[in-house]
């Protein structure tokens, strides 16, 4: 197992899992999304097994009033024939210690109000619920 950064070369693979997330999202508008998304210093972090994908996460640094200098994670999921072996968890804590590298204070992400198991995954992981996020479409 090895947990490293991803690159675009990658894509496919990236796709491949994060499809089991977001299932709305087609493969072109997600390859699109990447590239503008690389403006922000968003990085792609897998943990692999060989030249197979197991658990993705996409992070980036960033800096606001209320959160500071925070590690905000857009996505965090592991493949379906891989759940609940850990593999959630050792990205959790590479991701906490990527996080103490780039001089964060908080590691933030956001979970949909629908997700009971992700939220208890997240709350076993040291994660507290601290605000709502809203949605307006234009």
């Amino acid at each position: 197992m090895q947990i490293r950064e991803l690159d675009l070369r990658e894509l496919f693979s990236v796709y491949e899992v994060l499809s089991q997330l977001r299932t709305e999202l087609a493969y072109d508008e997600f390859e699109d999304l990447i590239y503008e998304m690389r403006n922000m210093e968003y990085k792609m972090f897998g943990i692999m097994d060989g030249e197979k994908l197991i658990t993705y996460a996409g992070a980036a640094v960033q800096t606001n009033l209320y959160h500071k200098r925070h590690l905000f994670v857009f996505d965090l999921v592991t493949d379906k024939e891989y759940r609940s072996s850990g593999y959630g968890k050792m990205m959790l804590e590479y991701l906490h210690d990527y996080a103490k590298m780039g001089m964060c204070e908080n590691i933030v992400l956001s979970s949909g109000f629908k997700r009971e198991k992700a939220h208890e995954f997240y709350e076993k992981n040291g994660f507290e619920k601290k605000s709502f996020v809203f949605l307006k479409r234009v």
